[in-house]
């Protein structure tokens, strides 16, 4: 069963590590989801982002965000924490795309309401077919909320 995707979905990608963001954003086009991909590199660029503030006021809100943990600074458990207790922003989905396979990050992030959680294999060619996945899931199959 194909799924077709929706209208073009806006994705942050909050990653701090070049080369899986690179594979995330390639994951995407390989697997042709209509996306616009915006990536920031730590945790309160994010929320700038989120928040359209400096740079980022113009910038529309995204339908859905990918997470990865692991960020300097404010690391993904604290955006994830923000995110989830703002008002405006709580409704966005937040899959959280990590390395950690810790029972207590998975608990703490579906304590703090991520939509999943989802970690990151190490092998290429599987975390290629994980994000097209996760995309096929969020982008086609699931019903997102109004921005």
């Amino acid at each position: 069963m194909t799924l077709q995707p929706l209208d073009t979905i806006e994705i942050l990608l909050i990653e701090d590590s070049p080369s899986d963001a690179h594979l995330t954003i390639k994951s995407f086009e390989q697997a042709k989801i209509a996306n616009s991909l915006h990536w920031v590199e730590d945790g309160e660029t994010a929320m700038e982002y989120l928040r359209q503030e400096g740079e980022y006021a113009n910038e529309v809100r995204p339908d859905l965000i990918v997470l990865d943990l692991n960020l300097p600074g404010m690391d993904g458990r604290e955006v994830l924490a923000e995110i989830k207790a703002d008002p405006d922003l709580k409704r966005i989905p937040v899959v959280v795309l990590t390395t950690s396979n810790s029972e207590e990050d998975i608990l703490r992030s579906y304590n703090l309401n991520a939509n999943c959680y989802v970690t990151k294999p190490f092998d290429v060619r599987q975390f290629m077919q994980v994000v097209q996945l996760i995309g096929n899931f969020w982008l086609a199959a699931v019903k997102l909320p109004p921005t």
